[in-house]
């Protein structure tokens, strides 16, 4: 059963002006619940999925300083024991995220400390022996 949602319009006088009643296209017909578009179903994707890529970098550093790389597919190495800067280390993990670089900052600026400790022990022992030679002559 549908239902005729448009008034007739009334007549027009001398005393209505056109612009006093509503344009026929102003009064939109209800349109029923049951005639409203529904959305189309998701299309689903291929049955072809990614493959995955596994790589693991595996970054060693010791207390001089010293950083070593190694980098394996699956169970196979594709590199080992490759030397790496510690500044190259350390952009490389402010680049992956910062729960990686806060604690990887943290050892290589206690690196950096003890090698900062090391030179000046190595000064000090530099001018001594050169005090010992200047002593000799």
């Amino acid at each position: 059963m549908t239902v005729d949602t448009l008034v007739a319009e009334a007549p027009y006088t001398d005393d209505t002006a056109p612009w006093d009643t509503p344009a026929p296209e102003a009064v939109a017909p209800a349109v029923p619940a049951e005639e409203k578009p529904k959305k189309a179903p998701a299309k689903r994707a291929g049955g072809r999925k990614a493959k995955t890529l596994e790589l693991t970098v595996t970054v060693t550093g010791t207390a001089d300083g010293e950083w070593r790389a190694d980098l394996k597919q699956g169970s196979t190495y594709i590199a080992r024991n490759v030397t790496v800067a510690a500044a190259a280390v350390s952009r490389a993990a402010k680049e992956l995220h910062e729960d990686l670089s806060t604690p990887i900052d943290a050892v290589i600026e206690e690196a950096r400390a003890q090698q900062a400790a090391r030179v000046s022990e190595l000064e000090a022992e530099l001018e001594a022996a050169r005090q010992a030679l200047a002593n000799l002559d």
